[in-house]
């Protein structure tokens, strides 16, 4: 990958969630493998890649795969994988598919948030075939040896997804790959029970029109709007953070009651104090400001709770004192942490 493609933000945006690589390190572990090594030189934990509210980069994903590939050598690992899910993997988007009045319906709302899936792939409607609808798969980079995994794994959970709504009848139209037939080509077929073509102009599956209209059993419209309800929320309502940005920031959430400085950040992330002061400087934010942020966020989550004392809350968040703590309060958010803790009506941003 080039400089140029390296600073893509679809590549360096800490946008994907971390469904693959969770799924990845559960194979390892059936496998007895440690995936520890895996995330060497990352910003990530075990935990975090297992936690669904934490966000990477394609760039790290794809590095994380391609440690797994070295490490689980077997050619149809993304079969495996995708063959592994199922409606629960999915989450939220599932229930909200789940609960759709139609799989047409179910289809729209997969791809309008797929970005909650954790694909590492972009996705879109086709409707180029008369009688059939398609979903195609294009890369975010030309990342050619990573392409039969990808597609593998994409395509094989969708088909499950897909049964998990129709029922283990369902079978797609055909399945278009653009790289060559594999060695173990005959495993696709066994997979998919459609015709597979290899060498095709795009990434893509079809599916019989027909069953756009088919009505889901699991349907209910109140389940429906609240699922897509909470779907909306998990959309990002500001900026996306760079990968830089969100490893900071999770850093510096685990250790609050440290009260880290910037060069104890700098270190964890194998930089010098300087290169991640400019590097925060460039991604248009600092130090402090994330630092402040995330203050803030848990010590509005810790009045809410309202179990805690306000100058324990003051400790949990790395200050000396709860004056130091109330002035810090007040500075964040206009407010007392005593009137914050009595505002119903008080939410953090």
């Amino acid at each position: 990958m080039g400089a140029k493609a390296s600073l893509d933000p679809r590549l360096t945006t800490a946008d994907t969630a971390t469904n693959i690589l969770a799924g990845l390190c559960q194979l390892a572990d059936e496998a007895g493998i440690s995936c520890e090594p895996w995330l060497a030189g990352l910003p990530l934990t075990r935990a975090q890649i297992d936690d669904p509210t934490v966000r990477v980069s394609y760039r790290q994903a794809s590095r994380i795969v391609e440690a797994a590939l070295q490490a689980m050598p077997q050619p149809d690992l993304g079969l495996q994988l995708g063959c592994h899910q199922n409606i629960g993997n999915f989450g939220l988007l599932g229930l909200a598919m789940m609960t759709a009045r139609t799989f047409g319906d179910a289809i729209g709302i997969g791809l309008q948030y797929a970005g909650l899936s954790g694909s590492l792939m972009d996705l879109e409607f086709d409707t180029s075939d008369p009688g059939a609808i398609a979903m195609a798969a294009h890369q975010r980079a030309p990342d050619d040896h990573l392409l039969p995994f990808l597609c593998e794994e994409l395509f094989a959970s969708t088909l499950m997804l897909c049964r998990g709504l129709i029922g283990e009848s369902f079978r797609p139209l055909r399945l278009e790959l653009t790289y060559p037939a594999p060695a173990y080509a005959a495993r696709y077929d066994e997979v998919f029970g459609c015709p597979v073509r290899f060498g095709m102009p795009r990434n893509r599956v079809l599916v019989d029109a027909a069953w756009a209209e088919y009505k889901l059993p699991t349907y209910n419209p109140v389940s429906a709007q609240q699922a897509l309800a909470l779907c909306q929320a998990q959309l990002p309502r500001e900026r996306k953070p760079s990968e830089l940005v969100a490893g900071v920031r999770r850093l510096v959430r685990e250790r609050l009651r440290e009260n880290p400085r910037l060069a104890e950040i700098a270190a964890e992330l194998h930089l010098t104090e300087r290169t991640l002061r400019r590097q925060l400087a460039d991604a248009g934010t600092h130090y402090k400001a994330i630092h402040d942020d995330a203050r803030s966020e848990r010590a509005q989550d810790l009045l809410h709770e309202g179990r805690m004392p306000i100058a324990q809350i003051g400790a949990e968040l790395g200050f000396k004192d709860a004056r130091e703590f109330r002035r810090a309060f007040k500075r964040w958010t206009g407010v007392a942490p005593s009137d914050a803790r009595g505002a119903k009506a008080f939410r953090h941003g």
